[in-house]
Order: C-alpha cells, then structure tokens, then sequence
C-alpha cells in the first residue's frame, strides 16, 4: 500500500458513506408527517429491517462518537424502554399492516443495560407489531465489561443469534487512555457464555489511531481477537472531533497517532487478519470465507447502512430509539436526539421525526454509484446510469474530483467501468466522494479519510 497517497489524501475529512446523502444534511423540513406519509405509502410486498438505539453507558469512553449518556438509576432505562415500546406500535399502526422483518439489530450506548425482563418484553413487542421471519437475524451490541448471565439466557430465549462485542485494543495503556479498561480474559468469558448459549455469530470491533497506539500493539491486540475466533471484524479509525463530542477533549492530542502513522496501523491489522484467513469486505470489515458477509462480497450483493456493511438487501430500515435513523425508499428520517424530546413526542402520540431527507432521482442514482464503490471498490457506471435512465458520460463529466485520482493511479477507468488500485483501496472513500453532489470539503464534519 502507497504511504505517499496516505499522506497526500489522508487528513482530508470524508464521510464513511453510511448513508448518501449523509447526515449532516438531513434538513427539519421532513418531519412527523412526512414520515407517516412514507411509512403508509411503502409497497405492499415490502419487508424491513428494525434498528433500536439504547442511548445509555454505565460509563463514558472517551473515544466515542454514539449519541450516549451516563446512566446509574435504572428507572430511566426502564422508561425509555416502555417509549421504545410505544413507538414500535405506533410505527406499526401507521404503516397499516404486519410486515415481514429480516434483520433486528441493538445499537448503543450499550443496549444490554436493559434488565433481562425487559430485553425480552421489547422483543416480544416487535414480534407482535411484525413478523419477525424465522430466519431472521437479530444481533446486540454487547460490552463485555458489563454482561450479566441473566442477560445472556433473555437474549437466548429471544432468538438472539449474533453478539458485536466492543474490544478495541487490549493494550493496557491505550485502554487508559481511552477510559476503557477491558482484559482479555473478560471478554474471552464472555465469548465462551454466548457460545453455551448458542449465540454463535460473533463479532469484534477494533479500533486505530487510538492515543499511545502503535503498530506492535495493534498487532498484538489482532492476536490476541484471534485466540477467541470471531466470526467478523469491524476495524474503525478513531475520529477525533472534540468541538462536537466534548468527552473527546479527556484524550491528549499530543499522543495520537498521525495519519502516516494511522495507515501503518490499519495495514498492519488488515494484513494480519487476512493471513489468519479472513476475507477483506471493503474498507473495513473481515470475515471468515464461509461467512454469509464473504459470500456476499463475493457475489457482489453486499450492502452498505448504518451499521456498516451488510447482507441486508431489504429497501426500508425502520430506526427506534432517541437519535435513530430510518430508510425509506422515499428518504431518510431521525428521531429527536435528545432523550427528553423524543419520549414527550411518544408519549403525546406523535412520531419522533427531528429531520430528514427526500431523495430525488439524482440522490439516487448517485448513491448506487457510491455504495458500488464501497461495497465491491469498482462500479460499472454505463449499467448504474441505464438502471436510472442517466448517462454515464455526464456523471463522470460532473465528477471533477475523480480526476486527481485517477491520474494519481487511485483510480482505473475501462471505459465506463470504474475501478479503484488495489493498492489504493484505503482511499475508496475518496473515491466515493468524487460522486458526492453535497460534499462540502470545507466543513469539517467527518472523519479523516486514513
């Protein structure tokens, strides 16, 4: 991989492309109403997937970037967990019918802070509004530090078949740094719990860039993950933002990793995990060869959403939870942020719709070239642009920032085909934004490209 690339292009702020257009752009415009109006207009054969957002920690780690609190009386989780209740009906009502849900997923702040009893009454709640398939994967992100036995059995007698567990780095001294002391040995006991419990679809998140991190701990880290046999890895830069995540501010500058320094780190962990015999799948996640995600990449159907890359093919992502996002195949939409706000819209019986965003033709057009892009590193623009009824000649033409890639040797163009270097692939996301119609390089509201 060329470090002469990571330095010109990786201090450059881009989105991770989650989402196109991305959230920053999301406007109040699209309110409650409008997302009624979506929700009882979505196609009779739809089928859907549910996000639910548990905004709350035992304590805060310094590095992150999730909409969270801290939280020690439990009589606040328990009522936010009866709004999430109420809104799970209330979506329900207004769509108008039962339908068919293929993936479940928790996110936090840390969704198993909920008692046991009532991890399992939200389940059975969304199982009455919908039809939740057999098949249906339903996964929890988990911190190891904090999982009870208790939990454990509710989310095995609530079908739950997939565990993302926060990990990190287990160096010691990043682990103080970060406010985020977690031993290898808890979160091994944790592994061998969900697996008794038959929760074997397991996952590890690691994370690069972090304050006093180096390329051997990294590494050591990656080997140590490996002794456990996860399925899946997810490996994130950490994102730095201080002036809009103000806990970040607990993390000295001074001992960060540079960009140069953080390309090293993310080649080293990418390269050790694909010795171990992990598949790559895009920018930043690994799985086992006969994993549903490998097979996936392989046969070119992998999905990009907010949890990341996915085998979800599903158009419409219902999201539950204070801060929540939704797609719709009309738009995007999010829940009231703060805590407060959204329980009062539940509980006055409206929905908790902050913001949005309606997508027009050339949103859409655009985020199938970008999600291509992410998903597989290439995209074949005259077959995107014919699905849309565009013309790929004036999608390149408008692509001005595609230029310098190219010449750069990022990027390759077959005609209209589209591929990025294989020794260029840290810089997809760069990539991807040269088609980015909203990006605004002078705002800096993301994350830096390496």
């Amino acid at each position: 991989m060329r470090t002469d690339l990571a330095a010109s292009y990786g201090e450059e702020r881009l989105p991770r492309y989650t989402s196109y257009p991305t959230a920053p752009h999301f406007s109040p415009a699209v309110g409650p109403d409008t997302y009624a109006e979506w929700l009882a207009g979505l196609p009779a054969g739809a089928s859907a997937s549910l996000y639910l957002h548990v905004p709350f920690c035992r304590e805060m780690c310094w590095y992150c970037g999730c909409h969270t609190q801290i939280v020690r009386r439990d009589g606040l989780i328990a009522a936010y967990q009866r709004t999430l209740r109420s809104e799970i009906a209330q979506v329900s009502e207004t769509i108008g019918r039962r339908i068919k849900v293929e993936h479940i997923h928790f996110g936090g702040g840390t969704p198993t802070i909920m008692a046991p009893e009532a991890f399992a009454e939200l389940m059975a709640a969304m199982r009455h509004s919908f039809f939740v398939l057999p098949s249906a994967e339903i996964a929890v992100e988990i911190d190891p530090r904090t999982l009870t036995s208790e939990m454990v059995e509710a989310m095995r007698l609530s079908g739950v078949n997939r565990a993302s567990l926060g990990v990190q780095s287990f160096d010691p001294v990043v682990q103080r740094a970060i406010n985020r002391v977690q031993s290898h040995e808890q979160t091994a006991s944790v592994v061998d719990r969900l697996h008794r419990a038959g929760i074997n679809g397991i996952n590890f998140d690691l994370i690069y860039g972090l304050p006093h991190q180096t390329v051997a701990s990294c590494l050591d880290t990656v080997r140590r993950s490996l002794e456990l046999g996860p399925d899946r890895f997810s490996v994130f830069g950490y994102a730095h933002v201080p002036d809009f995540k103000k806990h970040q501010r607990m993390i000295n500058e001074a001992v960060l990793p540079d960009g140069l320094a953080r390309h090293e780190q993310a080649c080293a962990i990418a390269n050790a995990l694909k010795e171990a015999g992990y598949v790559q799948i895009g920018l930043d996640h690994f799985a086992r060869p006969d994993d549903a995600m490998a097979v996936a990449f392989e046969e070119r159907t992998l999905r990009r959403n907010f949890q990341g890359y996915t085998t979800d093919k599903g158009e419409v992502l219902l999201g539950f939870g204070a801060s929540a996002i939704g797609h719709l195949p009309q738009g995007y939409v999010q829940n009231q942020v703060q805590i407060g706000a959204y329980a009062q819209s539940i509980a006055a019986g409206r929905l908790a719709t902050a913001k949005g965003y309606g997508l027009t033709d050339d949103d859409r057009l655009r985020a199938d070239i970008i999600e291509r892009i992410m998903c597989e590193f290439s995209a074949d623009l005259g077959d995107i642009c014919a699905r849309h009824g565009a013309e790929p000649e004036a999608m390149l033409q408008s692509a001005a920032r595609l230029k310098p890639l190219i010449s750069d040797g990022i990027v390759r163009l077959d005609g209209d085909r589209l591929a990025v270097a294989s020794d260029s692939r840290f810089l997809v996301r760069s990539v991807a934004a040269a088609f980015d119609a909203h990006l605004d390089p002078a705002k800096q509201l993301h994350s830096r490209a390496v």
